[in-house]
Parts: structure tokens; C-alpha cells; sequence
């Protein structure tokens, strides 16, 4: 039998402390006020005085309320039956389904040990050429997306939820607007993915500490499939709002700030999530997919900056395209050499070639004379942009190889693009050799 406790010692917001022994970081309590019960997480421990974030604000609860604690953590059910609902960020259903209370699991537990993990070895294809050729995404990998707010960032998650070859897609929404969450439900719906789906979603207006619990669920979930044997994928959007959240507690709590107002553990808040990415030997993989909104574009607000060195890579999200430059897959290398031969060679061929249209570019913005090769790369460059850079662009990885060819061949001859002629001899369209010979031919 838990005690209860009577007397609340102080309410800041909403938190609320109390004088109490024997308690965890993280434990969860009930307040009973008369305006009924409310759910509330311990965030902070000194002495026996206990510090409660309570899940629907402080709003209505007195000194004179009871505080029952519940003697564990937050916890979720772990089963099929998550398949195809969505939950808010406590865990309760958002879609009028029935609450799940079987077989119940602590959430925010450790990261997997290193030496139970394997080397990824595995691509994910999403069929959206500028993941799939240029920076392939890899089973078990943790990669953000740094977008500018206002960037198609959810829209390009959507996407990937119902493209991408996994067993099982796990969605955590933090911080969402209402039409953003309506529009993941609505387009997973429709696109007959959501009976693959288990969504846990906070809305901008729920209580903020709910938003801490977001990624933890999600997590704690996909690692039980993940060890039934699943290829699981977590998407993350916004650990923007994740951070705020945890700065938002941070200023309550009167914690001595860092870097612009933000935690001094920021950088391990953010790493405890983005290490759950693992592939298990004999098992299932955990690969995580997190959006990063760049305040001001700024890559060295603490948010993306401590994220980069947790991170294998990045994906940049500007003018509603994946940028070739500053995007890197780091794994990638792990999987490419076993797609296609032409691969890595095409992928670095068109980046180079791509990188001297934007030479081109700056040049004709200038007033240069433009020459035939600057022509040849201008017109390169808007093919490139408009076939394969485009976010509407859906194609497997064998046919966007294959298009890369039709692009190069459709702007230059072959000596032209630096490619080893073996390649070019498998490789180059027939259409475009046979072109050429009866232009040879004519003249």
C-alpha cells in the first residue's frame, strides 16, 4: 500500500514539491484535487524534498490536495494491438480506441550495450533518389533532418512512413500542431500505412512534460518489437520543441542555464535517445529518422550542434529539397557497394558535376560570358533539380540509377563526365549511343 501524502509544500507552475522518502527520479504519482486526478512525474530529487511536473499544469491544485505515489516510472503496453492506434504523449488513447493495459514496460530505460550490437550492413530504401543514391539511409543508423521552420520536414516523413522497406513504423509527434498531427493521421490513413503505424503524439497544446516522454515511449516500444525479431523505424518530429521542453522545466526548476538558456545536459538528454538506435544480432534493428528545426538557419544553435556530434550524418532540408551539400550519410559507404557498380561512382560523378553548375550559376548571376560547357551545366543543373533533387520524385533506387545515366547522357557526351569508361560501356543509355552515331553518321 502506497502512502499518501497530504500536504503539498509548494506549486510553481506547474510543479509542485512535496517531503517524501524513498523515492525515484522519475516516478510517477496521482494528484487528487477536487477537480479530480491528475498523472504527475517526479523531475527532480533534493534531500527528501521531492520536485512533480504535473501532466495537466498546476492549474486547480492546492497545498491541501493528495499526492499518492505510484512506485514506478512511466510504463507502456507492449503489444500487436499498438498496431494502427495513437496515443497521446502520457501513453492514453488519442483515437477513441480502447486503453491497452497488458503486458506493461518501463519506459526510458538504457541504451543496449555496445558489444550486443552488430555493424549495420543494411539499406533502407525509401524511393526518394536524393536518400537512396546520394546518402543512403542504413538499418540501425540515427540521422537527423535540419530544416528551416516552414520546411515540408513532416510532409518528407510521411513520405518515408509509407515508402520505406521496414517491418514496422514508430511515429512521435512533440510540440505538433493540431493540423500537423491531422495530416500524419490522414496521409498514413490513406496511404494504407498506418495498420504498420503506432503513433504517440504531443500537440502544442498538451501538458509540455508529455513531450519529454514522446521519444521514450516511442523508443521503448520499437526496442520490444525490435527483439521480437522487427526492422523497426522511429521517426522524430520536432526535437526542437523536445528541447525547448526540456529548457521550458529547466528555468521552472531555477537550474543555472547554458549555452542560450538551455540545460547544461543537453547534449546527454539528446544522446540517451538518438544511442537506442541499434541492430541486434539474431533479431530486429531500431533506426531513428529525427527532425531538427534550425532556429535561424543557425547549425551552431546548441540543438543541431550537439546533435552533430551524436549523429552519423545529416540530412539538410532547403527550399523543399534535400541539399546534396552538407548532407551526408556516413554509413552509407556500408551499403552502396552492394546495390549497383555504378553506385558510388554515378552518386560522386553527379555531385561533382552538379557542384560546378553552381559555378556556372554564380557566374551568370555575375554577368559572364557564358561558354558551352557553362551552357552544358546550366542545363544540367535544372534536370538534375527538377528530376531528382524534387521531393515529388518517387522511384525505386535501380530506376533512379537509371535516370542519373538518362540525365548525364541528355546534357554531355560521354568523355565529358568523368566517368571510367566500363561503366559507361554498361551503363550509358543505348538510345543516347545510337543518337550519336547517326549524328556522326550525318555529318
Amino acid at each position: 500500500m502506497r502512502k499518501v501524502y497530504s500536504k503539498i509544500e509548494s506549486i510553481e507552475g506547474n510543479v509542485i514539491s512535496v517531503h517524501a522518502e524513498g523515492i525515484r527520479n522519475e516516478d510517477l504519482a496521482v494528484v487528487t484535487s477536487r477537480h479530480g486526478e491528475s498523472l504527475a512525474q517526479v523531475i527532480r530529487l533534493d534531500g527528501d524534498q521531492v520536485f512533480l511536473q504535473v501532466f495537466s499544469g498546476g492549474r486547480g491544485v492546492s497545498t491541501g490536495d493528495e499526492l499518492r505515489f505510484l512506485g514506478h516510472p512511466m510504463q507502456v503496453s507492449f503489444s500487436d494491438n499498438l498496431l494502427g492506434r495513437i496515443f497521446t504523449g502520457s501513453g492514453v488513447p488519442r483515437d477513441n480506441g480502447p486503453e491497452l493495459t497488458e503486458n506493461l514496460i518501463e519506459i526510458a530505460g538504457p541504451s543496449v550495450n555496445p558489444a550486443k550490437r552488430i555493424i549495420p550492413r543494411n539499406m533502407i530504401r525509401t524511393g526518394i533518389p536524393m536518400i537512396d543514391v546520394f546518402n543512403s539511409l542504413v538499418e540501425s543508423q540515427k540521422l537527423p533532418i535540419f530544416s528551416l521552420s516552414g520546411e515540408p520536414y513532416n510532409p518528407l516523413l510521411a513520405r518515408i512512413a509509407m515508402q520505406a522497406e521496414v517491418d514496422l513504423i514508430i511515429l512521435g509527434g512533440m510540440g505538433l500542431k493540431y493540423d500537423d498531427y491531422l495530416f500524419f493521421r490522414d496521409t498514413l490513413e490513406e496511404g494504407g500505412a498506418l495498420s504498420r503505424t503506432i503513433f504517440f503524439v504531443h500537440t502544442a497544446s498538451d501538458p509540455v512534460v508529455e513531450s519529454l516522454m514522446v521519444p521514450d515511449l516511442a523508443l521503448a516500444v520499437a526496442e520490444n518489437f525490435a527483439l521480437n525479431g522487427k526492422k523497426v523505424l522511429v521517426l522524430l518530429s520536432d526535437m526542437t520543441n523536445f528541447s525547448d521542453a526540456l529548457k521550458e522545466i529547466s528555468i521552472t526548476m531555477e537550474q543555472v542555464p547554458s549555452n542560450r538558456g538551455y540545460p547544461g545536459d543537453l547534449y546527454s538528454q539528446l544522446a540517451s535517445r538518438y544511442e537506442k538506435a541499434v541492430d541486434f544480432e539474431g533479431a530486429g534493428s531500431i533506426t531513428i529518422l529525427a527532425a531538427t528545426t534550425m532556429p535561424g538557419d543557425d547549425v551552431t544553435h546548441p540543438i543541431p550542434d550537439n546533435t552533430g556530434y551524436i549523429t552519423e550524418g545529416q540530412y539538410y532540408l532547403r527550399n523543399e529539397r534535400i541539399e546534396p551539400f552538407g548532407s551526408l550519410s556516413r554509413l552509407k559507404q556500408m551499403v552502396n557497394k552492394k546495390t549497383r557498380s555504378d553506385h558510388r561512382p554515378l552518386m560522386d560523378g553527379m555531385i561533382r558535376i552538379y557542384a560546378a553548375y553552381k559555378e556556372s550559376m554564380e557566374k551568370k548571376s555575375m554577368g559572364f560570358r557564358m561558354s558551352d560547357w557553362d551552357n552544358k551545366l546550366l542545363k544540367y543543373g535544372t534536370i538534375f533539380e527538377r528530376e531528382m533533387m524534387d521531393l515529388t520524385v518517387n522511384i525505386p533506387l535501380e530506376k533512379a540509377l537509371d535516370k542519373g545515366w538518362q540525365i548525364l547522357a541528355e546534357c554531355f557526351t560521354p568523355e565529358e563526365t568523368g566517368l571510367r569508361s566500363e561503366l559507361i560501356n554498361e551503363y550509358w543509355p543505348k538510345e543516347a549511343i545510337e543518337s550519336e552515331k547517326q549524328g556522326e553518321g550525318e555529318s
